[in-house]
């Protein structure tokens, strides 16, 4: 199975980030990442997929945002290569120009949940398996391999459906899709998926979704990148079709639970982390982890370790 296209869904508010989502859309809030170069989380995360092989990307936005986030990214090259004179702005504007040329949009035209938003790109994916990517969440990979390589790999390797988790702590589990699973013999840290619940409390977690050999008080939940085929479409269109709806609105997980009665579908627990930039302090943590897996990593650990003493060296006077 091959999958050379992506889809970002970005057309949530950012009301978390707000003023700053107020001025720009969430998705161009900048972040240095770990090339040093200061960059939208868009192009952070476009990048991540291109770098694995994705060769268009579909972002799917709120009305009137296809116009914004094209003329954002014109002005941003247009910008920078009038400073001809810097090699990296000179590099940071070709990347800019290659990413608009590779950029669809399809409109979510009322906010009527993931799900719904999910299948507003099916023009776009067609009958081929796509890549589906979060716009406010960013990926740090602890090995070579970016977290959208390891993926896709999988996916192309078992030619099915394929969703990447991570064991997450209990308290935590109220954010995210969390799965139960039978870990495969041959493949520790790949696991056939047996249900998911969306945001479930502690309570329903602990009858139906735990997994055996996480660590106790840990449970399997979404990271936040999946690779689909083409009948998780299908079954997202028979929910917008009857309006289905769990929790309010239509759910991708909705969609998955029925994939995973239907036909093969895998979860692959990553080799990396994920940083949600929608909750309190997350562009923080994603900052710190962007430049702590970079190039100039010692530099920075060094001017956090001098922060650090300062602050207590403060608080002791």
């Amino acid at each position: 199975m091959e999958v050379t296209r992506a889809v970002i869904t970005a057309a949530g508010r950012g009301a978390r980030q707000y003023p700053a989502a107020d001025t720009v859309q969430k998705a161009m809030l900048p972040l240095v990442d770990r090339d040093g170069l200061t960059k939208p989380v868009l192009q952070i995360i476009a990048e991540e997929a291109i770098e694995s092989g994705i060769e268009e990307i579909c972002v799917v936005c709120a009305p009137g945002d296809e116009a914004v986030y094209r003329q954002q990214f014109r002005n941003y090259a247009s910008l920078l290569q009038t400073i001809k004179s810097d090699d990296l702005a000179v590099e940071q504007a070709r990347r800019f120009v290659e990413l608009e040329q590779r950029l669809r949009f399809a409109v979510q035209s009322e906010p009527e949940g993931y799900g719904h938003a999910v299948w507003c790109a099916r023009p776009f994916v067609g009958d081929q398996p796509c890549l589906l990517l979060l716009s406010d969440h960013v990926y740090v990979s602890s090995e070579t391999r970016r977290c959208v390589r390891q993926l896709i790999d999988l996916a192309a390797a078992e030619g099915c459906a394929v969703s990447a988790v991570q064991a997450t702590r209990e308290h935590l589990i109220n954010q995210y899709g969390t799965l139960s699973g039978r870990r495969l013999p041959e493949n520790p840290e790949v696991y056939l998926i047996d249900e998911i619940i969306e945001k479930p409390n502690p309570t329903l977690a602990e009858l139906r979704l735990q997994v055996s050999g996480l660590r106790a008080g840990h449970y399997l939940c979404f990271f936040g990148m999946h690779v689909l085929t083409p009948a998780v479409f299908e079954l997202l269109d028979d929910l917008v079709r009857r309006d289905v709806r769990e929790l309010g609105s239509i759910q991708l997980t909705t969609a998955l639970n029925a994939l995973a009665a239907r036909e093969r579908y895998l979860a692959l627990e990553t080799r990396g982390s994920r940083f949600n930039l929608g909750v309190r302090f997350g562009m923080v943590e994603a900052q710190i982890a962007l430049a702590l897996a970079g190039s100039d990593r010692d530099r920075i650990l060094s001017l956090l370790l001098e922060s650090i003493v300062r602050v207590e060296q403060a608080a002791i006077r």
